[in-house]
């Protein structure tokens, strides 16, 4: 009876079993290739095309690379060392690197210069772009760098810089005084502020006064000006952009439809033709003898047309959020700079980054079209003076794949950017 009684109990394990690997086929790079690319048979046939056309590029790309010239004088030169070899001539690059970055004007002995002002770059935005990271102490620097970059580019005497900075600081303080009274008589008691320290800076004897060697903008040239022509006019078109969106919203006719016709106008027009208009129109209506900076006309032409994108992107952002945002605001007892400021606008930006960095990346490449008003940037060097040479004509792989190259690590740059600020400020809303 006992040993039945026995035999009816169960058996109960009091330890655990050890861990057991999961199946080979379930792990690492074997479950990710199963869930990525052969999960079904139509995926395992396009991944199966994917990998052979892959293939095919990279065994006709991968000896032109690898057998590349880059100690060759020329092209006649890089072809004798190859002397059939299928290879790519890339001493065009080792010869000609300095007029592909910094035009073929500028002087070489001061190539320190704007190398410098690039590296400060850096430096400067990096309290803005990654504010939770540095300290807003820099961005004292960020405020001094624009009139430091104007220096050590152009060169000149220090004070010319210094008194556009004092007439810009003039004409906050005089905004800062009568906004409380009025906002139109602040805003362009500022703007007359800052033109009047502006003016009588050419009569001040400037010269010699911390002055570096100047430079003429017409010998500005290479990707340092399609740098140039990028970032100022993406820094000046999305404040322009905020603001003519707030316009084309505003209550205010007159207000309103300057704003419309301004961005329906530009909208409207390629931006070729305005720069053609930056080059040749506008000349025709200065005064004889008046020398307009044929670079501070394209950067006016290339910010009215971003500025005129930015604003239709911006004022999608504010159509997209809820009546109830602009009623809580008014609920508040907040009036229109301070709703705009504090509720509406922090909102409609962060709607707004992916279409504002389209904009900015679309924009940095078209200063290439500047090569066509005879400006020397990156694609006007290879077109025009280096494959204008004898040594190198006939050279276009090796040259447009390294420009191609440029383009791509900073739009690219700008894009990974974009999604990381987008995740820093949930804009998805998840």
């Amino acid at each position: 009876m006992s040993d039945l009684h026995a035999h009816s109990v169960a058996y109960v394990r009091e330890s655990m079993l050890d861990q057991q690997p999961p199946p080979a086929t379930e792990t690492g790079v074997v479950k990710w290739m199963r869930s990525n690319l052969f999960s079904t048979i139509p995926n395992a046939i396009l991944t199966l095309l994917a990998l052979w056309a892959l293939w095919s590029l990279l065994s006709g790309v991968a000896p032109w690379l690898l057998n590349g010239i880059w100690t060759a004088p020329s092209l006649s030169a890089c072809r004798e060392i190859l002397d059939g070899v299928t290879g790519g001539c890339f001493s065009v690059l080792t010869e000609r690197w300095n007029q592909l970055l910094f035009g073929f004007q500028y002087p070489s002995e001061l190539y320190w210069r704007p190398t410098l002002a690039f590296v400060l770059l850096f430096v400067a935005i990096a309290p803005v772009l990654f504010f939770n990271t540095f300290p807003r102490r820099m961005l004292i620097f960020t405020a001094i760098y624009p009139f430091l970059a104007y220096w050590l580019i152009w060169g000149g005497s220090i004070l010319v810089p210094l008194l556009a900075a004092a007439g810009l600081v003039a004409g906050y303080l005089v905004y800062a005084r009568f906004v409380a009274q009025s906002f139109a008589m602040g805003f362009f008691g500022g703007i007359v502020a800052a033109f009047v320290v502006w003016w009588i800076t050419g009569f001040l004897p400037v010269e010699g006064i911390l002055a570096l060697t100047p430079v003429e903008s017409r010998n500005m040239g290479g990707f340092m000006l399609n740098l140039i022509l990028g970032s100022v006019c993406v820094s000046l078109s999305i404040p322009f952009g905020i603001a003519l969106a707030l316009g084309r919203q505003s209550r205010m006719p007159i207000i309103k439809w300057i704003c419309v016709v301004f961005i329906e106008f530009i909208r409207g027009v390629p931006l070729i033709t305005l720069l053609f208009v930056a080059n040749v129109v506008l000349a025709y209506f200065l005064p004889p003898g008046t020398n307009f900076d044929l670079i501070l006309r394209v950067i006016i032409m290339i910010t009215m047309f971003a500025s005129a994108y930015i604003a239709e992107v911006i004022r999608g952002g504010l159509a997209a959020l809820p009546k109830g945002q602009y009623e809580a605001a008014d609920s508040l007892g907040l009036d229109y700079p301070q709703a705009m400021r504090l509720i509406i606008l922090p909102q409609a930006l962060k709607i707004s980054i992916p279409g504002i960095v389209n904009v900015a990346v679309g924009l940095f490449k078209d200063t290439t079209l500047v090569s066509v008003i005879s400006m020397f940037d990156l694609v006007g060097m290879i077109r025009g003076p280096i494959l204008a040479s004898t040594e190198w004509n006939g050279v276009y792989w090796e040259l447009l794949g390294f420009a191609a190259l440029l383009f791509f690590v900073t739009c690219y740059g700008i894009s990974q950017y974009s999604q990381w600020l987008e995740r820093q400020l949930n804009t998805d809303r998840r």
